[in-house]
């Protein structure tokens, strides 16, 4: 069984999405359409701006969306999913590549899921670190004895843990987890906590847009980061999506899920190859391989 996945915030890079802007139609329109509802001009930055524009998470999160869903868009009839999946933000294009979701409403709510991430990151500083060749459990573990916030945000591949939290809680977080054996606990270069408590005030914001935003029954089942399950029920969709932005994202989880449930090849639609390596870390029978122009 086919099974697409979608990267999220860290896969940007200049210039990404000119090729397809070039040699499909299909691109050139919801280029158009995306600069008309972001209310600045998406394409100019993407093909033209420097990598620090490209980090802005307002520009970030609806450059990657727009280059995941056009490569969608462009296999045309070709785009048969069993079942997809996206790591955070790519859980919106996974939505809108699936059908639940229309181009403008996921692309609506993934500008106002970044203008929401940076007003929290702005008012609750934060970070998050990568922690290498260390048990899940081990690093949930010193994550619980450390006073202030910090938890387990992203479950990427065994041996792979990304904590989130308080500036201060992730520091210390650091120290502890290398005297456990940690082979690297590196602070990550983010605008802040994501996937923690901190992110409250934008779950919050979200989940209005959310919930005044129609969503359709999927052509497929999406695996969604809260759950790790298949869910094709809209209403799970919704809380699960809203339920995102403070809870872990289980990567890990849900690819070991998705093969169980019969996915044999995982194709990656999106800038990067990221996913495609986890893919093989996680499990390497597996296929994988990626469509990123």
């Amino acid at each position: 069984m086919r099974a697409y996945i979608f990267p999220g915030q860290g896969a940007q890079y200049p210039g990404m999405g000119l090729d397809l802007y070039n040699d499909f139609s299909i691109a050139k329109d919801l280029f158009k359409k995306a600069n008309n509802i972001l209310e600045f001009d998406i394409t100019e930055i993407k093909f033209e701006g420097t990598s620090e524009d490209l980090k802005q998470t307002k520009v970030t999160q609806p450059a990657i969306f727009l280059h995941s869903v056009i490569l969608a868009k462009t296999l045309g009839n070709n785009f048969k999913p069993d079942m997809v999946a996206g790591h955070s933000l790519g859980e919106f294009s996974a939505l809108v590549a699936n059908n639940t979701l229309n181009f403008e409403d996921g692309l609506k709510l993934v500008s106002a899921r970044a203008q929401a991430m940076q007003k929290a990151c702005d008012n609750n500083p934060g970070t998050m670190a990568a922690i290498l060749a260390l048990e899940d459990t081990t690093v949930e573990n010193v994550c619980k004895e450390i006073e202030g916030v910090v938890v387990a945000a992203n479950y990427n591949c065994p041996g792979q843990l990304v904590i989130s939290g308080e500036i201060n809680a992730i520091d210390l977080a650091c120290e502890k987890l290398k005297e456990q054996g940690a082979r690297r606990a590196l602070v990550l270069p983010v605008g802040g906590a994501f996937h923690s408590p901190l992110m409250e005030e934008a779950k919050q914001e979200l989940e209005n847009a959310i919930s005044n935003t129609t969503f359709s029954n999927p052509i497929c089942p999406i695996y969604q980061n809260v759950t790790s399950f298949a869910v094709s029920d809209q209403i799970k969709i919704k809380e699960n999506l809203i339920a995102q932005l403070t809870s872990p994202v289980k990567w890990t989880q849900s690819i070991q899920k998705m093969i169980v449930d019969g996915a044999t090849n995982f194709i990656e639609l999106g800038p990067g190859k990221v996913l495609q390596g986890l893919a093989r870390k996680i499990n390497s029978d597996v296929e994988a391989s990626s469509l990123s122009s």
